[in-house]
């Protein structure tokens, strides 16, 4: 049985959450006060309504508390986006996913029952930094203020190495969770894997940890 999602918001976030469901095979309500808005994602969506969600009864008459996952997408308007929390989670919605704008619009939105709370540009700004700063990362996912998973490029220091030789976890404190090379994906390499320049290398670790390991046997000159 498909899962119902209903995304509330169609600008950019919003909308791209919407589209991705939808591509994905999923039952999408596409909701916003924007009629062009709407009339844009009716084709794409699986029903898309002009309606303000801070109205409970807009919301009952939509039947939203039968959704597997609302996400709330509203942009600039902070009241609107903490009015439509408030409101999903008094009707019982089960997982409510909401945008926030700044930390104190995300203390709030915890506060009053949001499930989780995403900042997508702060989030997309903190990847785009380690990926302009460091040529060998490549992707960078933040797991708390500690802890991320990075994505390494393997350069001459690491070709023709194996794990076991690098011995990572114990000089770094660091987990090599999979290998990328051209088209496969090697999760949970062995100690024994040889590493070749260009293999993808993706590690979990703490922050401190993993830019010690990248400037120990990462970082080259050009």
């Amino acid at each position: 049985m498909k899962k119902q999602f209903a995304v509330i918001g169609l600008g950019r976030f919003g909308g791209s959450i919407c589209k991705s469901l939808s591509e994905q095979g999923m039952e999408v309500l596409a909701i916003d006060t924007n009629e062009d808005k709407v009339n844009e994602f009716a084709s794409i969506a699986t029903h898309a309504v002009v309606a303000d969600t801070t109205e409970e009864n807009t919301l009952k008459s939509l039947g939203i508390r039968n959704f597997d996952h609302v996400v709330v997408a509203i942009g600039d308007n902070i009241q609107s986006s903490i009015l439509t929390t408030l409101m999903l989670v008094e009707q019982g919605v089960n997982h409510i996913t909401v945008k926030a704008q700044n930390d104190y619009h995300e203390k709030v939105l915890s506060k009053i029952g949001a499930h989780k709370v995403v900042h997508p540009e702060r989030d997309m700004g903190v990847r785009i930094a380690h990926n302009i700063v460091s040529k060998n990362v490549l992707d960078y996912l933040e797991l708390s203020d500690e802890y991320s998973i990075v994505e390494l490029e393997a350069g001459q220091t690491v070709n023709h190495r194996t794990l076991i030789d690098l011995d990572i976890r114990a000089k770094y404190g660091c987990n090599v969770m999979a290998i990328k090379r051209d088209e496969e994906i090697n999760v949970s390499p062995s100690a024994d894997e040889v590493l070749r320049q260009g293999d993808i290398i993706i590690v979990i670790g703490a922050d401190k940890d993993i830019s010690r390991m990248e400037k120990d046997l990462f970082d080259e000159d050009d």
